[in-house]
């Protein structure tokens, strides 16, 4: 078979990333990069025993326990119990504007930011609506904020779960460096919506309806909150992160009233695969030798993503091209030993990069696809009066910071 296949393959991959789809085909990304190995597998470019070799176990691991501790939550009713609570919320358009962001961003910085926003999104929507109020701007700052938030922690979203495990970041003082700019870009999230939608925040809202808590139990929510401290205490010890993750995993699992079935069952399988199959395409690559033919050109350019005037719209362009998860993946697979300064940059960037359009994170796409659910249309328009200029604010922030620490230079 022609050598060419894999070039071919890998960039075939990162289009479909792109375009989202293949036309005529209900074929998503996870579809794509799983026909990508398949071929690669078909044509003998790749053996089994290859693949397997290039997937990153303990990464997957890690994303697979923190879905179940976030499934907890799910389970226990927080999401939906808290979603009601601030669409019921008394006061002002801005200041239900304001809770909606400053919740979506706290719990993404400690839980997995798309699983925060599937579960928000239908009750914030219709709550909203119902006020005679309308949902569009609040859905932006659901979104908006659940990504500034994951932005402050090594566990907010998939893309810095990756980023830590690769380069063996400390939980802390990764929230040291990114948590700065995550928790301020929030604050910009607020301001870039109220401004650019001042005149449907302007309508007061109608009078608050009663906040149940659907589905809400206690004492799930209480081990909930006991995981989450376990967690973070454990990533203060010198065990494997992965590890102690999977430890308290199947703690929770370990529960009288919640089935296992539902627990794994909250898993986003799809992103696993993603993940794996990404892992197993851009390892292909990798070993054509291209990638590191095109990293020394670039080296000898002077346009490595260690400095910020690359990495900075180089993360833009292609966070809302093929998705800031597979342009980590892509990045990483090339980038030989980078610095931890620039996994910082790469984290913190990407991830505020996302709220450019509504295709730049997983979490945009999940908003609008769980309101259109319910009756609400979110259009790429409506995301991009807001998206922008959150995202390039929020990255030029980040950028000070980051050349101000001395994490990374211009």
């Amino acid at each position: 078979m022609a050598a060419w296949l894999v070039p071919v393959v890998f960039l075939a991959t990162y289009l479909g990333m792109a375009a989202g789809g293949v036309p005529g085909l209900r074929l998503d990304r996870s579809g794509i990069a799983l026909l990508a190995v398949v071929v690669l597998l078909a044509s003998e470019r790749i053996s089994e025993a290859e693949a397997g070799a290039a997937i990153d176990m303990p990464t997957l691991l890690l994303l697979f326990a923190l879905m179940i501790v976030s499934a907890q939550f799910q389970a226990a009713g927080v999401y939906d119990a808290l979603a009601a609570r601030v669409a019921a919320a008394r006061g002002s358009a801005d200041r239900l504007l304001l809770l909606t962001i400053l919740v979506a961003g706290g719990l993404s910085a400690v839980l997995a930011n798309d699983i925060v926003v599937f579960a928000m999104t239908p009750i914030v929507a219709t709550g909203i609506r119902a006020r005679g109020m309308d949902p569009r701007p609040f859905l932006l700052g659901l979104a908006g904020g659940a990504n500034a938030g994951s932005a402050m922690t090594i566990i907010g979203n998939p893309q810095n779960i990756l980023i830590g495990q690769v380069g063996g970041l400390d939980f802390w003082r990764f929230l040291v460096v990114c948590g700065v700019p995550g928790a301020l870009s929030l604050g910009l999230v607020f301001v870039a919506i109220r401004w650019l939608w001042r005149g449907p925040l302007s309508m007061p809202p109608g009078p608050p309806t009663a906040a149940p808590l659907p589905g809400f139990k206690r004492w799930q929510t209480a081990k909930g909150i006991a995981a989450v401290i376990g967690l973070l205490a454990l990533f203060a010890t010198p065990l494997p992160r992965e590890i102690g993750a999977l430890v308290i995993a199947g703690i929770l699992l370990m529960s009288r009233r919640l089935a296992s079935r539902t627990m794994i069952g909250a898993v986003d399988w799809h992103l696993l695969l993603l993940f794996a199959c990404l892992f197993i395409v851009t390892s292909a690559f990798a070993n054509t030798g291209l990638a590191t033919e095109g990293i020394r050109r670039l080296a000898d350019a002077g346009l490595l993503p260690d400095r910020l005037t690359v990495m900075a719209p180089l993360m833009l362009a292609a966070s809302n091209t093929i998705g800031n998860v597979p342009a980590t993946m892509l990045i990483l697979s090339v980038w030989p030993s980078p610095p931890a300064s620039g996994l910082y940059g790469l984290a913190v960037l990407a991830t505020l990069a996302g709220n450019f359009l509504l295709v730049g994170s997983l979490a945009n796409i999940i908003v609008a696809e769980r309101a259109a659910g319910v009756g609400i249309r979110l259009a790429f328009g409506d995301f991009a009066r807001a998206g922008m200029p959150m995202a390039l604010a929020s990255m030029a922030l980040a950028m000070g910071w980051l050349r101000l620490g001395g994490w990374m230079a211009w």
